[in-house]
């Protein structure tokens, strides 16, 4: 079985709507399944997990990775952060060389700082040899959505209070777990 990692950090559920989307992709895929795990917070919260926090040996044992952040002032929240600061033994072994990877983001308006976090959580991957996959512009939805999805990952915008993502949302967060999923598993059957 081909085991993708769907790592993120959620605050208030957007990301982890978008998280489970992609699970529910990468799960249409024969052979392929989906672990959901978060990060553990760094300062004192009420924050309460519906998933597991992942080790640093969810990295290391996954064929692929999806990872999420809510967009904070353009870039990944903290706690992903710190999380990825500590993975120095992995990168040292290199245990992520040529592992797929692809990004998604939830942010409170359009042009909050959604691809700039997109772009700043790839960082930590690049530097660890993974291959990041976007959506490419043969989806669709992507030429039309007016609300979020890129060719940098999955996103959510959650406007004037909106709750839940939207159908758009959704194809495109499924259509990416999709393709990571599929490339997991051509990858994994190379070696």
């Amino acid at each position: 079985m081909i085991e993708v990692l769907v790592l993120y950090y959620s605050r208030h559920g957007s990301t982890r709507a978008l998280a489970r989307q992609i699970a529910r992709g990468i799960e249409q895929v024969d052979g392929c399944e989906a672990t959901l795990r978060t990060v553990p917070e760094i300062i004192e919260s009420h924050h309460a997990s519906e998933d597991p926090v992942a080790t640093l040996d969810d990295l290391k044992r996954c064929h692929g990775l999806a990872m999420g952040s809510p967009v904070w002032f353009g870039n990944m929240a903290a706690p992903l952060k710190h999380f990825w600061d500590q993975s120095t033994s992995l990168w040292i072994s290199g245990d992520l060389i040529d592992k797929p990877a692809c990004v998604f983001t939830s942010g409170s308006s359009l042009h909050g700082g959604q691809e700039t976090t997109l772009q700043s959580m790839q960082l930590p991957l690049q530097h660890h040899g993974m291959l990041i996959v976007g959506i490419p512009y043969s989806e669709p939805e992507l030429h039309t959505t007016e609300q979020g999805g890129s060719p940098y990952g999955a996103s959510h915008v959650s406007q004037h209070g909106s709750e839940g993502i939207s159908s758009t949302e959704a194809q495109l967060a499924r259509k990416l777990g999709q393709r990571l999923a599929t490339l997991s598993k051509t990858l994994s059957n190379g070696e």
